[in-house]
């Protein structure tokens, strides 16, 4: 089910615009980062409850997916985290395919296997966690039936 709400774009030019372009093209423009691939995460704002989106590195595996919240080793964890932590049901689009899942933060053995895949994925998580003090989170989204 699509999420429902106001949707207000980023007020960070760079973001907004690669989402409007992925979503216009279905990831054809707007869909690298650095020739890496990305994933635009649809979330609901924690406190404003509206629609917030997101350009992510896409970090998949066996359809599901992982979203890393480095906030490129900023001291504190992105904005887009708390919002999945409040409303734990968002909307992935990879290229044209866009699906319903769930997320639940990893942690234990389950969040350093996906951590590696991230890694592998986009190798400076491994700067951005050293730049840090904080431990940065991994959530998992599972699709939703």
């Amino acid at each position: 089910m699509p999420l429902q709400g106001d949707y207000e774009p980023s007020p960070v030019d760079w973001v907004r615009r690669q989402v409007e372009q992925y979503e216009s093209t279905g990831g054809v423009e707007g869909g690298t980062m650095r020739d890496r691939p990305v994933i635009v995460l649809t979330s609901l704002g924690a406190k404003s409850g509206r629609i917030r989106k997101t350009p992510l590195m896409r970090v998949e595996h066996d359809g599901e997916y992982a979203v890393v919240a480095s906030m490129g080793g900023a001291p504190h964890n992105p904005t887009w985290y708390a919002n999945l932590l409040a409303h734990p049901e968002v909307e992935l689009q990879d290229g044209v395919e866009r699906r319903d899942y769930s997320v639940r933060e990893l942690t234990g053995s389950e969040k350093r296997t996906w951590w590696e895949r991230a890694v592998e994925t986009w190798p400076d998580y491994e700067k951005y966690q050293q730049s840090t003090d904080r431990d940065i989170p991994v959530l998992l989204l599972t699709p939703t039936s």
